[in-house]
């Protein structure tokens, strides 16, 4: 097994660099470093465990990049802030964790409803409430997807690597700034505080997106008019083009209207322009499924954990896959259902009581297919062990029927 965990250290992510390129960095360092580089230039937040080295970090640097960090009193308030920030025309993000997270919903929809591109960091930690606020969990999934009232959609992204911690939350950004919508970003505590050696991407390497500006007559300008690619154009507070937002229903020049006509086409237009485009949002990668009789389905801290597992597997003439889920929302059923054809049974690891990946597996899947939950929720990571243990014991039961 110790082997098997030694090949799976290899995330395959980074690029061989020279030694003098290498950083050690943890996986909070990494998001704020990353945050950077896609230009964000505004911070508003509270300390919170298992995040606040990412409030620690802009605290320092935003200052000497021309940017700026706040303080605030609570969650609520550092969500409130961001979002007038990024109408204001700048690239802000927040970071927290559990409690924190569950204070921000209700702003979380206006950016949602006002369509204001922001960057939301949770990392995640065991729960309910207070919990064991140091320890790890992968709880949060439904909560990011649903933890607003009203229909609504978001974007979610899971890192299970620094490397990935970085590259991630670029993509955050540019997700955030390509689809005007907040985007959420969802590591584990695990990934969070995890230090590895990574080769950051020189300045050009990765793609920055900047949010469409209006043109034409400011006159005629409409915040919620969206063209052909189904976004709308997006001025700035301060600028020649007055608009206004506002959390209620409204139309395409950002006042209220209650007409029903109208709530039609403005809810189906925020669900619309992510389900348009997902085959660009949803992001996955695979390990050894070329092959596979049995998948496994991961992601964050577990992601590891999985391809070390199904190593162990094939060594024992079992022919495990892994897939991982980069993108969390929009759920990658597609995805799943492709790979999961040819398999006789699917494996979900999760450091959570209900299995919220599973559940969303078994939807993709059907009723029929059989899906193994692997589930720790006692604030300590799900080993490869864990995993081969239901992996052996499924396939020899699978035996024994036949």
């Amino acid at each position: 097994m110790q082997d098997a965990i030694d090949r799976a250290r290899e995330t395959g992510l980074a690029p061989r660099a020279p030694k003098e390129a290498m950083r050690l960095l943890q996986g909070n360092q990494a998001i704020a470093e990353a945050a950077f580089y896609a230009g964000a230039r505004f911070f508003a937040g509270y300390p919170i465990t298992p995040s606040s080295e990412i409030a620690d970090e802009c605290a320092r640097r935003l200052p000497a990049l021309g940017g700026m960090y706040i303080q605030m009193e609570d969650e609520i308030g550092s969500i409130a802030a961001v979002i007038g920030a990024a109408l204001a025309g700048a690239k802000a993000f927040t970071a927290t964790s559990g409690p924190g997270f569950s204070l921000m919903q209700e702003n979380l929809g206006l950016a949602v409803m006002g369509e204001v591109p922001c960057v939301i960091v949770d990392v995640q930690r065991a729960g309910p409430s207070t919990g064991l606020a140091t320890k790890p969990a992968q709880s949060d999934i439904m909560q990011v997807r649903w933890g607003r009232h009203g229909d609504q959609s978001v974007i979610a992204l899971c890192p299970a690597s620094v490397r990935e911690c970085f590259t991630l939350t670029v993509q955050a950004f540019n997700f955030a700034e390509r689809y005007r919508v907040p985007v959420i970003l969802m590591p584990d505590e695990i990934v969070g505080h995890m230090r590895e050696n990574v080769a950051l991407p020189g300045a050009g390497e990765l793609e920055i997106v900047d949010r469409k500006a209006p043109s034409g007559s400011p006159a005629a300008y409409l915040p919620f008019k969206p063209e052909d690619d189904g976004i709308a154009p997006l001025a700035a507070y301060g600028s020649d083009y007055v608009f206004h937002i506002t959390s209620s229903m409204h139309g395409a020049n950002g006042y209220s209207n209650n007409d029903p006509a109208n709530a039609t086409w403005r809810l189906k237009q925020l669900h619309q322009k992510i389900e348009d485009h997902r085959d660009d949002i949803v992001l996955t990668q695979s390990y050894y499924t070329g092959d596979m009789d049995v998948l496994i389905v991961a992601l964050g801290a577990t992601t590891r954990s999985g391809r070390a597992a199904a190593l162990e597997a094939r060594t024992r003439g079992i022919r495990a896959g892994v897939l991982q889920l980069q993108t969390v929302w929009p759920f990658p059923d597609r995805e799943i259902a492709a790979l999961a054809k040819n398999v006789r049974m699917v494996v979900v690891p999760e450091m959570n009581y209900s299995g919220q990946v599973a559940g969303e597996v078994q939807k993709a899947l059907g009723r029929g297919a059989d899906i193994r939950r692997v589930n720790k929720y006692n604030g300590t990571i799900i080993t490869p062990q864990d995993i081969l243990d239901v992996i052996v014991q499924a396939a020899g039961a699978n035996s024994e029927r036949r």
